[in-house]
């Protein structure tokens, strides 16, 4: 789909608190996805982004879409899900390894910030 097309669709929901980006992996398309949280930005609502990569692994790649992509995110979960540490309870994740980061704090303080709710 178009960019704009998931925009329109968006938009057509007054509920919706934010977007969430996920699987397959949204930084093998960074860019085209970077335009679409920023769009949604635009009508001030959340962009959480789920990856299997680490956010660490992620800025040392030093690419300009997936900065670009970091930039327009509120949240980050990352790491990939492994079976082995499967847990229900926990909030946006399915298992212990992943991490829900605050990027926005991050990016602030140049320190990895874990987002509690």
């Amino acid at each position: 789909m178009e960019i704009e097309d998931i925009f329109i669709e968006f938009q057509e929901d007054p509920i919706l608190k934010g977007i969430t980006l996920s699987g397959g992996e949204p930084f093998c398309q960074p860019a085209p996805l970077a335009q679409l949280a920023a769009l949604v930005h635009s009508t001030g609502k959340d962009v959480v982004v789920f990856t299997g990569y680490l956010y660490e692994d992620l800025v040392k790649m030093e690419d300009p879409a997936v900065k670009s992509l970091l930039d327009e995110t509120d949240l980050l979960i990352d790491g990939p899900y492994i079976e082995a540490q499967r847990n229900l309870e926990l909030s946006f994740r399915g298992s212990e390894n992943q991490r829900v980061i605050d990027i926005p704090q991050t990016r602030r303080t140049g320190r990895l910030t874990l987002w509690t709710p």
